[in-house]
């Protein structure tokens, strides 16, 4: 059966302003794509034969999008003056919805109800009208029955009664077109027509979606939340729109949004900041918890942003795939960071243990401040939230980021030599080997999570896969072993204010070979080096490498890489396919490109070695 759909989108956003007067509510981006059509893909995933839109406030400027856009065919328009409301709306359009059954959803909001069970669900009842529910203290308004019926519209708590409850409009219901005539001509609420067909001895049915993700963007606030929970999903906490060319001589730490035609000033620093199309900055100075837009500040509560789920004024931060939970408070009126592990985790302990080692070693890593084993949380300095994959996102000269890469690999050569030159004061650490058995689970990791898991490929012939994994294992386990971060990517490398890098996540430190480590970061499926540009870093690690040990040599070193690039790469595969289907972080899948395409290269330089490995690479 095909749906007419029907999209609100003339409302004036009052409490928007100043924001609505310059972008109209359903235009607001988010990352770069309007909400509208955000909700124009999810409703176009329906059967539905026509989509119908009101407008009103700045009409023209939705218009030109909706012509631009590639739903333009299949839109029409319902111009209003005046703004005829909820209810008006749909009585303006009663020749275009009068046709089939309808859905109708509000253009201000963005969530993950599934529109085709809500639709389904209405047509497997005799409802004339069927509304989207939740639980959502502020905005619990509806009156429903045992029976999920409507009964009525009221504030909360002003009925009592048993077997009713309050439940709050998702801004989305589905209408038989009957419903139509109980909309009066002119401005009208949709609710009281809801009432009137109650009246009338109608079933206006609901289906409670508690629990789903749903978002409105109502307010500064709820609009900075919905940015945040979209930059969240896709496991981000930066996003610069394509046209901004340069990031130079600025600062960007927390969540930062920079949308098209910015503009950004030397000198400036942005935290937890929206920069709305057009907006512009001053020279020289810091904003914080804010909207930025064309000639107007909006001042944010970072208390509103975020979920205080940590509790003590704690919010959760971090976008990474450990099980680990870390929360940003306030110690002695400074910032801190609270890593939370779960009981009997033995990564607490090396934790602990490894950030002694390495500050003692001038590996830099955050100062540790407390330590609670029986509640196994640790309280450390705060880093900031700009990692190196983050500040990547915003575009740098060349030189720039070559130069912090030096920085990075000086870091890493103080592992490979100061930290291994002292090992025996870390016993957790020493005794704690990259080997053989580590390297054949990594390729099993590979093969269950990506090649079966997400590539749903069922290997035939496993036993000479089987063998070449264990050829490749017994090499890299025969290579020279200093300490090794073991997931040293840009991730994982913090980037302060003062331009040093800090290493994160290295509990899972290990004695292993040191091209494992040079790998992680210059073969880094996050961020695609520049060739020539990997090649230099490469040859600068060397050189340090030769300055600072006495036993490295150049031609043996060469000699581990590739064997370690096939290692690494399957197992950061493995990871993706893990960490997106048994974990829900979809956003991992998104690497899984560039890493194949790394992992092709490393196969067709090792193919003679490894004929098996290359035949199932290069199909996948």
């Amino acid at each position: 059966m095909k749906l007419s759909i029907f999209i609100l989108a003339a409302g004036l956003g009052e409490r928007l302003r100043p924001i609505t007067d310059h972008i109209p509510k359903p235009l607001l981006p988010m990352l770069g794509k309007p909400i509208l059509e955000s909700v124009l893909d999810k409703v176009y995933r329906l059967p539905a034969n026509k989509i119908g839109i009101n407008l009103h406030h700045k009409k023209e400027v939705i218009t030109n999008w909706i012509n631009q856009s590639a739903f333009s065919k299949i839109i029409h328009l319902f111009p209003e003056n005046p703004i005829l409301g909820t209810g008006g709306a749909l009585k303006n359009a009663a020749p275009f919805l009068s046709g089939s059954t309808f859905l109708v959803h509000n253009s201000d909001i963005l969530s993950d109800i599934d529109l085709g069970k809500l639709t389904d669900f209405h047509l497997s009842t005799n409802n004339l009208v069927t509304i989207a529910v939740h639980d959502y203290a502020e905005f619990n308004k509806l009156v429903i029955d045992e029976k999920g019926f409507l009964r009525g519209f009221e504030q909360a708590n002003s009925i009592r009664a048993e077997n009713l409850k309050f439940l709050a409009f998702t801004g989305i219901a589905v209408y038989q077109p009957e419903f139509l005539k109980f909309l009066p001509a002119g401005v009208s609420s949709v609710v009281d027509a809801w009432l009137k067909a109650i009246d009338a001895g109608y079933r206006i049915g609901t289906l409670d979606v508690s629990g789903c993700y749903w978002r409105d963007i109502g307010t500064p606030t709820s609009y900075a939340k919905a940015v945040i929970d979209e930059l969240n999903k896709n496991g981000e906490i930066v996003y610069i729109h394509p046209s901004v060319d340069s990031c130079k001589h600025i600062e960007i730490d927390g969540y930062v949004v920079i949308e098209n035609r910015s503009t950004l000033v030397k000198g400036i620093s942005l935290r937890n900041c929206i920069m709305l199309p057009g907006s512009y900055t001053e020279d020289n100075l810091h904003y914080e918890n804010c909207i930025l837009g064309p000639g107007f500040k909006i001042a944010l509560n970072e208390s509103d942003l975020f979920d205080l789920s940590g509790g003590n004024n704690s919010f959760l931060i971090g976008t990474g795939g450990s099980d680990r939970k870390y929360y940003r408070s306030k110690k002695n009126d400074k910032s801190v960071v609270i890593m939370q592990c779960l009981d009997n985790d033995p990564d607490f302990k090396r934790h602990i243990e490894y950030t002694h080692f390495f500050l003692k070693h001038c590996i830099p890593v955050p100062t540790l401040i407390e330590t609670d084993p029986q509640k196994m949380h640790a309280f450390f300095e705060d880093l900031g939230d700009l990692s190196l994959y983050s500040y990547l996102k915003c575009p740098h000269e060349q030189e720039h980021i070559e130069k912090i890469y030096k920085q990075v690999i000086d870091v890493l050569v103080l592992i490979h030599t100061g930290a291994t030159e002292h090992v025996s004061q870390c016993p957790l650490l020493k005794n704690r080997i990259f080997d053989y058995e580590h390297l054949r689970w990594e390729t099993s990791y590979f093969i269950e999570r990506f090649v079966e898991g997400i590539k749903k490929i069922n290997i035939k012939n496993l036993s000479t896969l089987n063998d070449e994994f264990h050829r490749l294992a017994i090499k890299v386990d025969s290579f020279h072993k200093t300490v090794i971060h073991r997931d040293f990517q840009s991730q994982n490398i913090m980037i302060t204010r003062r331009g040093i890098p800090r290493l994160l996540d290295y509990q899972g430190a290990r004695i292993g070979p040191p091209a494992y480590d040079v790998v992680s970061i210059l073969w880094d499926p996050y961020y695609h080096l520049d060739n020539n540009m990997r090649i230099r870093l490469l040859n600068y690690y060397i050189y340090k490498m030769t300055e600072r040990s006495h036993g490295f040599t150049e031609n043996d070193f060469r000699g581990t890489l590739l064997p370690c690039r096939l290692q690494r790469h399957m197992q950061a595969l493995g990871a993706y396919g893990f960490l997106s289907s048994e974990k829900g972080k979809k956003y991992f899948l998104k690497y899984v490109p560039e890493g194949l395409r790394m992992l092709k290269e490393d196969v067709s330089l090792s193919k003679d070695e490894y004929p098996g490995l290359y035949n199932l690479v290069m199909d996948l």
